[in-house]
């Protein structure tokens, strides 16, 4: 069945796809239903506002991402900027742009996935607006979120000796977008009977389709008393949010590569596409882990935390940002990730 976005029109499509929401943190006062949201946060908390715009074409294809899991990482890539400020996401609004070819169905189904990450964080849904559109599926999600003062982390805080760190994995996202990329390939000159063979890969498929934000990093850190002196999500690759700490924080940096943590489907993927399996931990992105230091003072909490690799240390700013290889070479990072407004493609940028 496929009913017309035309026959709800925009209030009518706005009240199907909201039908049910129930506000869950305190601070948010009144959602939809009136002209603008109403939100109340306690004077001891700083707010965190966070935005992002994806764009069909640019930011993900629909050949092979399916509209629930699109609305669930669109809501999840906010999440993550707030829990790298060390702090928690409250509420979000969403605005979608739909051409014509989209259904009531189809924007339920996107729905679908946004109020699943919701309930599975606890987090709000208090507005947002809808608009049509030309050029395919916009969506534009905005993130409010609460930290307690005096312990937000920023980008700007690390200091000459602190210890670099990451949680999870890298590059398992990348190779999952290069399987995706491959099999559409494959598809579009194939029978169209022919079904992909995804058997033993879906750790990378997840990674890229539906990945989660590292709330539980956040938590632990706080139950160790930990306070990073900076911090990223890694969205565009582990170089690029690397060079951005150092660059802001006026430091230098060293990472070494037999300390990256890397999956190995990722490794087994990488062979296979004939990719440096490094390259791709250092480059990939949209692994949405985090990146933070911590004083050395803290070596021993963090060396002993699950889920946490220590990958390096901050230098003096005139000794640049290098990344020392297993056989004790030393190469000057460049941030070589993904970058939508770039005209050329890059050799690791993503495809999509």
């Amino acid at each position: 069945m496929r009913t017309e976005i035309s026959t709800l029109g925009e209030f009518g499509l706005i009240r199907r796809l909201t039908e049910g929401i129930e506000l869950k943190n305190k601070s948010s006062q009144y959602g939809i239903g009136d002209d603008a949201a109403v939100l109340s946060y306690p004077s001891e908390k700083e707010i965190l506002v966070t935005t992002d715009l994806l764009m069909e074409g640019v930011h993900f294809d629909l050949t092979y991402v399916p509209l629930k899991h699109l609305g669930y990482k669109s809501a999840i890539v906010n999440f993550s900027d707030i829990y790298a400020m060390n702090g928690i996401p409250r509420q979000i609004t969403v605005s979608l742009g739909l051409s014509k070819r989209f259904s009531v169905e189809d924007m339920e189904e996107l729905y679908a996935g946004i109020r699943l990450a919701c309930e599975e964080y606890e987090v709000d849904i208090v507005g947002g607006d809808t608009s049509s559109s030309y050029t395919g599926l916009t969506i534009s999600i905005t993130c409010i979120g609460e930290g307690e003062k005096g312990k937000v982390v920023f980008r700007n805080g690390a200091n000459e000796t602190d210890l670099i760190c990451v949680s999870g994995d890298l590059g398992a996202a990348y190779m999952g977008l290069q399987l995706l990329e491959r099999e559409k390939s494959v598809l579009h000159g194939a029978d169209k009977n022919v079904q992909p063979d995804f058997s033993g890969k879906e750790y990378l498929l997840e990674r890229q389709l539906k990945p989660e934000a590292r709330r539980d990093i956040i938590e632990k850190l706080a139950e160790e008393e930990i306070r990073p002196t900076s911090m990223m999500d890694i969205s565009d690759g582990l170089s690029s949010e690397l060079l951005h700490i150092c660059t802001q924080s006026k430091v230098g940096c060293r990472i070494y590569e037999e300390h990256i943590p890397i999956d190995y489907q990722t490794a087994v993927m990488a062979e296979e596409f004939n990719m440096n399996l490094t390259i791709c931990a250092l480059n990939g992105g949209d692994d949405y882990e985090l990146l933070f230091t911590v004083p050395i003072s803290d070596h021993e909490k963090v060396s002993e935390m699950e889920g946490i690799k220590l990958i390096g240390h901050i230098t003096k700013q005139e000794l640049g940002c290098a990344l020392i290889t297993r056989d004790g070479q030393e190469f000057e990072l460049k941030a070589q990730g993904w970058n939508s407004l770039q005209e050329e493609t890059d050799p690791i940028e993503k495809p999509e």
